[in-house]
């Protein structure tokens, strides 16, 4: 097991995946995504998580994927890759195939869609921990459709040297401060959400991670370090134009995904974004132009 602390805070772009019209995974696109968003500042990278859509990668493009991703950030922030997927064998597998090219962790997601219990989950990280790689426990209940990892289970994995941090996407922010009551300075624990990251940070997360990241680095850095020094006045100044872009979000939801307005808002501001794998669709013509409205506005 592995059982430094691995030190990660701060501002953590879950990083899109780019993709041709066509479908196929564009690596060269991909990598150049991954080395602006460290140019902009960014204090370290998830790549392959939710965002990343790992959902849609078979084994040889997650494998290929993690290589990019590690010569691209080439040691600059951590790079933390996602390694998670249905079965415990290709979990270890990727996680191993992390550790040996050179990532800094493993994000893990919980096992999804066949609902395992408490007892399969916990021998799941258990036996992905085995790697010796730091690892990073993805709690989101509503995509994986399992029940949440508890505060107390996260305590355990952690007292067990399994688990090194947990990126936190639940509806509410209350666990972030019962997560850091139940650990020591070592776990690591993020804000995985796009609605409350001003509350989740001043309650105690060492790091937000989005895929609301991929387009506003900047801006989030800004609310990072008024938070980092306490100055609440600033901090809400800075969530602002942060909230304004979460709601440009929020409008398109159930007519097109978070990640394809994401790609939507970096191709209005002159950046390549990518496309989504089938079955997600980008924007049309007509969103993209009433994408253009809402933000001119």
């Amino acid at each position: 097991m592995a059982t430094v602390n691995p030190g990660w805070a701060g501002v953590y772009p879950a990083a899109l995946t780019h993709f041709t019209p066509d479908g196929e995974l564009d690596y060269d696109s991909t990598a150049g995504h991954l080395d602006w968003l460290v140019e902009q500042g960014a204090h370290g990278l998830i790549v392959g998580g939710t965002s990343g859509e790992f959902v849609g990668l078979n084994m040889s493009e997650h494998h290929r994927l993690i290589e990019v991703a590690v010569d691209a950030v080439a040691g600059r922030v951590p790079l933390i890759v996602g390694s998670g997927r249905y079965t415990t064998a290709e979990s270890v597998a990727l996680t191993e195939h992390a550790q040996r090219t050179g990532a800094d962790g493993a994000l893990v997601v919980q096992p999804y869609f066949q609902r395992p219990n408490r007892q399969e989950v916990l021998r799941h990280y258990r036996t992905v921990g085995l790697v010796g790689m730091p690892l990073m426990v993805y709690n989101i209940p509503a995509n994986s459709a399992s029940d949440p990892v508890s505060v107390a289970d996260l305590a355990l994995l952690h007292a067990e040297g399994v688990a090194h941090a947990v990126k936190s996407t639940l509806p509410t922010v209350n666990q972030i401060h019962e997560i850091r009551s139940a650990t020591d300075e070592s776990f690591r624990v993020f804000y995985g959400g796009i609605t409350s990251p001003l509350e989740g940070i001043a309650g105690g997360a060492h790091a937000w991670v989005s895929g609301l990241l991929n387009v506003i680095v900047p801006e989030a850095l800004q609310l990072w370090d008024a938070l980092a020094v306490s100055d609440l006045p600033r901090a809400r100044a800075a969530w602002q134009p942060i909230q304004d872009v979460a709601r440009l979000v929020a409008h398109f939801r159930g007519e097109a995904s978070d990640l394809a307005v994401y790609r939507g808002i970096l191709t209005l501001k002159g950046r390549h974004a990518g496309s989504s794998r089938a079955p997600l669709l980008d924007l049309t013509p007509e969103q993209l132009r009433r994408l253009e409205v809402a933000m001119a506005s």
